[in-house]
């Protein structure tokens, strides 16, 4: 399997299916209401807000990789709109899913080459290594997400 191919089953992996891991974002937001998806406990983000977050650097490298310029700025990562009905939080959540998907099926069509080589511009370093940051950093949230669900369950 090549890079590019493992690197998109890896992002459909943390959406879809779990993969290795043993667990996905699917999972960790299928059966919340929008009121526990948009729930802040005490110190916490909330799922909603995790969710934005991370397709918000989906869209960005997205965006690179249909020849965009690269417009993501942290401090507007977590700016996650409004969730204050069903078709709020619905809108959100599919939209992070088919955007994950768009992004993985870019993501297959890199070379080795390409993902050798400069991100944008070469003080971000190479393809590579920023599709595996985006990896580790989804992986990180989708952890927090866990938590996060749990306490807005009620589960122990």
């Amino acid at each position: 399997m090549s890079l590019s191919a493992q690197f998109a089953s890896d992002v459909r992996s943390l959406y879809f299916d779990g993969g290795f891991v043993g667990a996905c974002i699917k999972d960790h937001v299928a059966d919340l209401t929008w009121e526990e998806a948009a729930r802040r406990p005490e110190g916490f983000n909330s799922i909603a807000m995790l969710v934005f977050h991370l397709d918000y650097y989906v869209r960005a490298v997205t965006k690179v990789l249909q020849g965009g310029p690269l417009d993501a700025h942290d401090k507007y990562s977590f700016d996650c709109p409004v969730i204050a009905s069903s078709a709020d939080w619905e809108s959100l959540r599919d939209g992070a899913f088919a955007n994950a998907e768009i992004f993985a099926a870019l993501i297959e069509k890199l070379s080795d080459d390409e993902l050798q080589g400069d991100f944008v511009d070469g003080k971000y370093g190479t393809w590579f290594r920023n599709l595996l940051g985006l990896l580790e950093h989804s992986y990180y949230h989708m952890g927090q997400m866990a938590l996060i669900r749990k306490m807005v369950k009620g589960e122990s």
